[in-house]
């Protein structure tokens, strides 16, 4: 993400850290675009995790981030950025991030697609992808991908619940919020995901979030 400039009179970075999210919320809607770079330093980290889990992908992940901080900034800019009711950005940045999530798919399948084209037009000479991975992201990114096939089984508002509630630790009435739900709901499809989840998957690090 591009650097922001701080404007003669804006709050400098120590007094940014002093002020709540309500309150960068309220300068980024007004149009001080430095309030984006303080919201993205406290979230920028729960929105790659969380993104993380929804892709499988860490390069992924590392797209989903930029594209919903630019996604917040084109929004404030444009004036269709709702007040923000809750202490902290943080559920509302996540529902963004899975909105983005699937953006990020779509441009992945039409990219596969593309490469599979070229491999196909060249006879397969086409250079290797070069992009540095350890071994250690490999397998995180192949026992996410099991993860994502066991929360498949269950429908996609219970998912929902899930990411925000028992992954990123928002607070019931924070999920709820976000969502534009009432917190009975947000408990009643927590505790029915936890319910079928447990009976059908053998994934240990998703038996231990769900505990």
């Amino acid at each position: 993400m591009s650097a922001v400039t701080v404007s003669p009179g804006a709050p400098t970075p120590e007094a940014a850290t002093s002020e709540d999210d309500r309150a960068l919320w309220s300068r980024l809607v007004a149009g001080d675009d430095a309030a984006l770079t303080e919201l993205y330093r406290r979230h920028c980290d729960a929105v790659h995790n969380f993104a993380f889990r929804r892709t499988a992908s860490w390069a992924a992940a590392e797209d989903v981030v930029q594209a919903t901080f630019t996604a917040l900034l084109r929004r404030a800019r444009s004036g269709s950025v709702d007040p923000l009711r809750a202490e902290t950005a943080r559920p509302v940045l996540l529902v963004m991030a899975g909105q983005e999530c699937a953006n990020v798919a779509r441009w992945a399948r039409r990219q596969r697609l593309l490469r599979g084209r070229i491999e196909t037009d060249s006879g397969g000479a086409v250079s290797p992808d070069h992009a540095g991975s350890t071994a250690t992201r490999v397998d995180d990114e192949r026992r996410m991908s099991e993860v994502r096939r066991a929360l498949a089984l269950i429908p996609a508002v219970q998912r929902e619940v899930i990411e925000l509630v028992v992954w990123s630790h928002c607070s019931v009435a924070e999920a709820a919020g976000a969502l534009g739900v009432p917190e009975g709901t947000v408990k009643s499809r927590l505790h029915r995901a936890r319910r079928s989840l447990t009976s059908v998957i053998e994934i240990d690090a998703l038996k231990e979030a769900l505990t």
